[in-house]
Formats: structure tokens, C-alpha cells, sequence
């Protein structure tokens, strides 16, 4: 298909280099910043434009990914008719793009993307559509770059992003605070990473509830009081420890 990018940050980016390796063709790139713009339309060798400029007609679907709150002020701008025109976000209706085009839909990937690090895998896309024939266009599309499409409302959409928070953002902020405290000790993060890789490789076979271990769940309160008695210097952290443990206690 002929694609229009609009939006030039980490989804963007990673999409439209999917899109091309799978022999899509970027027909432009539309961006709030010009030189942002330049830059993804150059590597995919096509026309670009800052959102001042004349969106090229020709293509087939067109991509927005920009930031949730960048999505509801679009229909002010951006009028494509009969076009089909997709979002990305997962918290954001589809109905967001019904005064842009009267099809419209969501492809939304359940994966952190950043453009300098390769996606990890084959990326799920959960996909909408306003009509039946307009999902049916979508999910064709999706499935030439991915084996693992599945439709979604935007209620289920919306639970897995709450989810996708929980075990991707809370879990880095947890990798992110206990770095601090190894750099603050003297003790070597990188030595966890195999511990980091083994506890998120078992949920792919088995439930998260059923492999808790640590001294939560033992009730081993000889050891819990040592690691608080370490973190008194750390309230941030100790307060984070108390209610895990707390949480795992009481599960």
C-alpha cells in the first residue's frame, strides 16, 4: 500500500521502516517539525511537510502517530475524506479520526518502540475499524508485517495499555531504582540482568501468580527486617519495598 506517515517520533519511525521492509512504499512524511520530517523522509526516500503543508492525496492509508493529545486536535487541520486513516495510541477511541475520514481505524502496537533499537520479536498490533470491511482492509495490512494480529475494541484496548503500563513502565522504573541504589552501593547492576531476562521469560509458559518467590511470600521476616534496615537510607525505595511486600503478602 501507499502510506502518508504523520508523526516522526519513536512509532513513527519503527512503523514506517516495518512498512518499507515489507515492500509498502512512504509516500511522504508529515511532521509538526519540519527538520523531524526531513529526517524519517529521507531514510525512506520520499516527500515531506511540517503540519502547514499539503498532504499528499495519492496514497491509500494514512498512519498518525503523534501523542494522544495531539490526536484530538487534529480534525482541525487534517481532512482526508474517503481516505483510511489510522491511529496508534492504545488509551484513544477510534472515533477520535471520524471527522478526518469516513474510515477510520486503529493499528496499534503492544510493544515499546524506540527508533535506535531494533523491535524485539514479532510485534502484536490489536486492530479496529469503524465498519467491518474497513477492519477486514486493516487486519490484510497488518498481517503482511506481523504474525500476531488480533481485533480489539477500544474498551479492551484501553485495559491491555493499563496492563502494558503496569509490566513495561512500573517494571523499568523498578530496573531504573535499583540501579540507582547499586550505583549508590558500589555493586554491579549488569549482574541482575540474567535474573531480569529468567523472570520475564517464565510468563510465557506459565501464570505470574504461580511463580512468586522471594521472602514476601515465604514470610521470611528475618530477611524482610535486613533489607529495610539497608534501605533506611533509600525512603523512596523503602516505601516502594513495603508496599510490594505488603501487596505479595496479601495476595
Amino acid at each position: 500500500m501507499k502510506v502518508v506517515i504523520i508523526g516522526s517520533g519513536n512509532v513513527a519511525t519503527v512503523l514506517a521502516r516495518l512498512f518499507k521492509k515489507k515492500n509498502h512504499e512512504i509516500v511522504q512524511v508529515v511532521s509538526r517539525e519540519l527538520a523531524h520530517a526531513k529526517l524519517l523522509a529521507d531514510e525512506m526516500g520520499c516527500s515531506f511537510t511540517d503540519n502547514e503543508g499539503v498532504i499528499d492525496t495519492s496514497a491509500e492509508l494514512y498512519l498518525v502517530a503523534v501523542s494522544d493529545s495531539a490526536l484530538y486536535s487534529l480534525n482541525n487541520s487534517v481532512h482526508l475524506g474517503k481516505k483510511l486513516v489510522l491511529h496508534t495510541a492504545g488509551s484513544v477511541s477510534k472515533d477520535v479520526l471520524k471527522d478526518i475520514s469516513v474510515n477510520y481505524g486503529v493499528l496499534y502496537p503492544l510493544q515499546s518502540l524506540r527508533k535506535e533499537l531494533e523491535p524485539f520479536g514479532d510485534i502484536p498490533f490489536l486492530i479496529d475499524g469503524n465498519t467491518e470491511e474497513t477492519q477486514t482492509i486493516i487486519k490484510d495490512f497488518a498481517k503482511t508485517f506481523s504474525g500476531n494480529v488480533c481485533k480489539s475494541s477500544d474498551e479492551e484496548r484501553l485495559k491491555l495499555h493499563v496492563a502494558a503500563v503496569v509490566v513495561s513502565n512500573f517494571t523499568n522504573h523498578l530496573y531504573a531504582m535499583a540501579e540507582e541504589f547499586c550505583n549508590k552501593e558500589n555493586i554491579d547492576f549488569k549482574l541482575l540482568v540474567p535474573l531480569i531476562k529468567e523472570t520475564a521469560q517464565r510468563t510465557s509458559n506459565q501464570s505470574p501468580a504461580n511463580m512468586q518467590t522471594g521472602p514476601a511470600v515465604r514470610n521470611d521476616v528475618f530477611t524482610l527486617d535486613k533489607h529495610l534496615q539497608l534501605l533506611a537510607n533509600y525512603p523512596k525505595l523503602k516505601y516502594i519495598y513495603l508496599k510490594l511486600t505488603d501487596s505479595i503478602v496479601n495476595s
